[in-house]
């Protein structure tokens, strides 16, 4: 989980803040790729996952087998399939907040000698926080709660590559109800306390708006 909250912070706010900011040949098309994982079926997308990332797959093949590496059905397939999930969830927040921010700010900033690096720091990043750590919330819940594509790359490997709601999956097939139910609470505990984080975070933009 920490390595994919890490990825989603990195990946999702240059992307959310080139998409609400910038103009560029691709705008349209990277946008449709973050957000198509909010509509396609969670196993689809694991599949085409495992199609391009799987040591026979398109992305590798061209390399020498032993310089492939091994990314799926370890732990490194969940990170992946924990960022596919979530990274949506994280960038359009993320986009919303930056996109919402007074553009005179930016522009006395600019007058006063601040390099884009220094807008960004100190105006734009602070500006943009809360829906960035909206975001987050998002992205991390999405991720504990992620089955299909955790289950195309990690391939649900007991004691290895078997997340939380896909033990909930394993124990539920084995007949095991007090652990599908001790681990069902648990997810369910998290999901609450999402929730909470969420709706403290929406208020302090009720009351500026």
């Amino acid at each position: 989980m920490g390595w994919s909250v890490l990825l989603q912070l990195a990946l999702g706010v240059p992307i959310a803040w080139a998409l609400a900011r910038c103009a560029f040949r691709g705008k349209a098309l990277l946008d449709a790729l973050v957000t198509l994982p909010l509509v396609f079926p969670p196993i689809v997308i694991g599949y085409a996952l495992l199609l391009l990332l799987g040591r026979e797959g398109w992305l590798l093949a061209w390399l020498p087998l032993e310089w492939r590496p091994h990314w799926v059905f370890r732990e490194t397939g969940l990170v992946i399939a924990a960022v596919a999930a979530g990274l949506p969830l994280m960038v359009k927040p993320s986009q919303a907040a930056f996109a919402e921010i007074d553009e005179s700010l930016r522009e006395v900033a600019a007058t006063l000698g601040a390099r884009p690096w220094q807008v960004f720091m100190k105006i734009e990043l602070p500006q943009a926080r809360l829906g960035i750590l909206a975001g987050l919330v998002l992205a991390a819940g999405r991720a504990m709660g992620e089955v299909g594509i955790s289950l195309m790359l990690g391939g649900n490997i007991s004691g290895r590559t078997e997340t939380l709601s896909l033990a909930v999956y394993n124990h539920v097939l084995g007949s095991e109800t007090d652990c599908a139910n001790a681990l069902s609470l648990v997810l369910a505990g998290v999901a609450a306390l999402a929730f909470f984080l969420l709706r403290k975070f929406e208020k302090p933009v009720a009351k500026k708006t």
